[in-house]
Order: structure tokens, then sequence, then C-alpha cells
């Protein structure tokens, strides 16, 4: 399969293959006092396991949910069941969200054969599709982890890239954020954008919970002024719905979206990264 997505339909009808492993990746913004975990035992789809965004991530940086070393990853991963030859399924409980920075972890992490449920466990349930509560039952497995940086900015590399023009970089906050106009979620950030970023607001890829169509994708980036050609680094608040932007480039047919992965919550804690407001 090309797309990065897959049919609740395609998923009903191999939820019973042992190499199909499904993953909720159920997160929520700081503020929000809803627990992913705590609504993925309350109701998920059958033989799900847990991904816990901040549980497998970098638990040395003072950043939220940084990458992992691949070692970490790995255990981690093979703690959940998940191993080199499974062919995963990522979803929400949004729809689409935080699936989508999952879905970038394991690319990242080396494993391509890793796809995102269209329209999430809203439109599960919707269809009346079968649910499990309770905890996931999970047999280990070996998950090799071998990190492809191609994938990941940091802080200095997109300092340089502002300054050489050598990528886009393309901001998927809200227009009121990334303007400066409406505050941040987390305490203690600077308002505003990076001086030369676009602005593409990730809800506008997405339609009914689902992601949109090629077409419209394509679209999107045209009216933000997004070149599809050439490279392109998506950030955001703190590399979640970045990757959205890294799951509808891949729907377009565009490999290679890097994601960076401090995003905002690095860029705008600090005191010595330009700012500007406004429109771009």
């Amino acid at each position: 399969m090309t797309d990065p997505m897959v049919s609740t339909a395609w998923l009903a009808e191999h939820l019973s293959d042992p190499n199909v492993k499904v993953v909720d990746a159920t997160w929520f913004l700081p503020g929000d006092e809803r627990n992913g975990r705590a609504l993925f035992e309350q109701a998920h789809i059958p033989g799900a396991v847990f991904f816990d965004i901040d549980a497998l991530s970098d638990q040395s940086s003072d950043l939220p949910h940084m990458l992992a070393d691949a070692d970490t990853f790995g255990h981690r991963a093979g703690d959940l069941g998940l191993g080199d030859g499974a062919q995963i399924v990522v979803y929400d409980a949004h729809g689409l969200f935080s699936a989508a920075r999952a879905w970038w972890n394991f690319r990242v992490m080396g494993h391509k054969d890793v796809f995102v449920l269209d329209g999430g466990l809203p439109r599960w349930r919707a269809e009346g599709r079968p649910l499990q509560i309770g905890p996931a039952s999970t047999k280990p497995a070996k998950f090799a982890a071998k990190l492809d940086l191609a994938l990941v900015r940091d802080i200095d590399q997109v300092s340089a890239i502002l300054k050489t023009g050598t990528e886009q970089v393309v901001d998927v906050r809200s227009a009121g954020r990334f303007e400066g106009t409406a505050p941040e979620p987390r305490a203690g950030l600077r308002s505003g954008h990076m001086p030369g970023a676009r602005n593409l607001p990730f809800t506008d890829l997405v339609a009914d919970g689902a992601l949109k169509s090629r077409d419209d994708i394509l679209a999107v980036l045209g009216k933000a002024g997004v070149d599809p050609s050439r490279p392109l680094t998506a950030t955001c608040g703190s590399g979640v719905t970045a990757s959205v932007l890294a799951l509808a480039m891949a729907r377009a047919g565009i490999e290679g979206t890097a994601v960076y992965d401090g995003s905002w919550t690095e860029w705008g804690g600090r005191s010595d990264t330009p700012i500007v407001t406004g429109p771009a």
C-alpha cells in the first residue's frame, strides 16, 4: 500500500490477522484534563495497545515528548508487542490528531510498514464496529529500531534553514498562535512565529476527523504558498500536529517531510531565538 491511511473497512477485514497490530495513540493538549490511557481502557479497538506519546519519549529532556534514542524506543515498542515484521495501524480518539505523531515516530525509528486509521476511533464507533474494554494484553516482541535522522530537525538545523532558505518551514499552529494574537497553551512561551516560516493550520488538512484527499491536500498547500516540490520542515507547538502535515505530504505522494521535534515549545521558550508577529 502506498497511501499512509487505511480505512475502517480494511482494518475490520484484517483485525484477526496476527501480523496486523493496532495502536491507540490518543493524547491531549496541556490543560485538557482527559487522559488517553483512561479512555483507552474504557473502550478501544479489539486487540489494540496504548501508545503513550509522553512515556515513549526522551525522559531526560525538559521538552515534552522528544524522541527517545533508538534502543529505548525499540525496547518500549517491543514491550507493547510491536515487532519488526508487524503491519502497524495507529488511531486516536480525536479522528486525526495525535495518531500522526505515533506514525511519524515509527517511521523515524525505521519502521515503514505503519499506517493511520482514516477517521480514527470516532468513525469506527459511528459504524457500529466492535470495541473492547480494559487494559491491553501484550506479548513482548523484538523491535530493532534504527533512527532515520533525515526525518528530524533540531533547533540548530532549523535556524540554519531559516537563514539559507534551503527548506520551507511550515508552522501548522492556528493562525492566532502563529500571528501572536492567541495565547500559547503552555505557560512561559513567547508568542509569534519564526522569521520566514509559513502558516498552514493542520486543521485545514482534516475534514470530519479524516485526512483530506490528495488533490485537496495539494490545493491547501498551494493556498498557503507551500511548494510541494521543495523540501519541507513541519513545526507546531511540540511536534505532535506537525506530524499531520508530514502524513498529508505522504498521502500526496511526497515522502521525506521532516518534523522539528522541539517545535514552538523549544523555539518560543528561549530568549535567544528570533520571533516575529503578524501574518507571514
